[in-house]
């Protein structure tokens, strides 16, 4: 018996899925939402979006975009800025990290992420 064939689950038992896609994998990784992964592709296609154009295009409620925009900003995922009226005030224009950026981001959190994994093992019994 090799190395291989051992009982160890498959990436299907893992993740759900036997062949996730980026927006899985996205979610997975960053401990986020379907919604808030699903909102960072749209912005992704949709760079300077403000909320309620966002909500719009994902058929959701401002507040619960306001709220997915909020963690895709903590995670690192989007970028603010705010834009000024001509009339007077401000609105803010959201835009996705680029996808190089936000895979190499992926990969540091992944990464970051299996090396507590691995610490926490050898710290298993050690007590």
């Amino acid at each position: 018996m090799s190395d291989t064939d051992t009982d160890a689950p498959d990436i299907e038992e893992l993740v759900g899925v036997e062949e996730p896609g980026f927006q899985h994998v996205l979610s997975c990784v960053f401990g986020i939402q379907d919604h808030e992964s699903r909102t960072y592709l749209v912005l992704l296609d949709n760079p300077g979006s403000t909320v309620a154009e966002l909500a719009e295009e994902l058929d959701r409620d401002r507040s619960n975009v306001n709220r997915s925009l909020t963690t895709l900003l903590e995670k690192g995922l989007a970028d603010r800025e705010r834009r000024l009226l001509d009339p007077g005030g401000y609105v803010y224009q959201y835009t996705a990290t680029p996808l190089p950026e936000a895979k190499e981001l992926m990969h540091r959190t992944l990464d970051a992420w299996v090396e507590q994994v691995h610490e926490a093992i050898e710290g298993f019994g050690a007590e």
